[in-house]
């Protein structure tokens, strides 16, 4: 697929080492936990701001808490995975990060349509989406799959 070649020779694409993929799945289990977690932390201050607009508006600013959870990590998405490190602060501190089959860099639009299709999978398959790990090539999920993308590990 991104295969090269370098004087009639077929060089195979540096995704295509098993190295990369060891281990993957359960790292990005855990990076998902600590980034979950580190988006409830974010909403803290966002829910103080949003208090104090709401009384400031006489209660009209209150009905920012219906999104505000949504805008924060999709905002915290935005700058983590579609940042120079393509990956969040939880794919940091788990080692793994995620890639394009085409090479180019992860974008922050990118990395909001891949995480909206995150949950969107999970609405509709719960957690059974990881299965898809199972059965795909390079432990990708469907999100993954759609999107052209491959989490791979920093450290192989």
């Amino acid at each position: 697929m991104t295969d090269n070649v370098l004087n009639g020779e077929i060089v195979p694409s540096r995704l295509d080492d098993r190295r990369l993929y060891r281990g993957v799945r359960t790292r990005r289990i855990f990076a998902f936990l600590i980034d979950y977690l580190l988006v409830g932390l974010l909403c803290i201050p966002v829910a103080i701001i949003i208090a104090i607009l709401g009384v400031a508006t006489l209660g009209l600013g209150w009905t920012l808490y219906g999104i505000m959870a949504p805008v924060v990590a999709l905002g915290y998405v935005a700058m983590t995975l579609g940042g120079s490190r393509q990956a969040t602060k939880g794919m940091q501190m788990m080692g793994v990060k995620l890639e394009r089959l085409d090479g180019q860099p992860v974008d922050s639009m990118l990395a909001i349509v891949h995480t909206v299709l995150f949950w969107a999978g999970n609405v509709i398959l719960t957690p059974l989406i990881l299965l898809a790990t199972l059965f795909l090539d390079r432990k990708r999920t469907l999100h993954d799959l759609l999107l052209g993308t491959v989490v791979v590990r920093t450290d192989p």
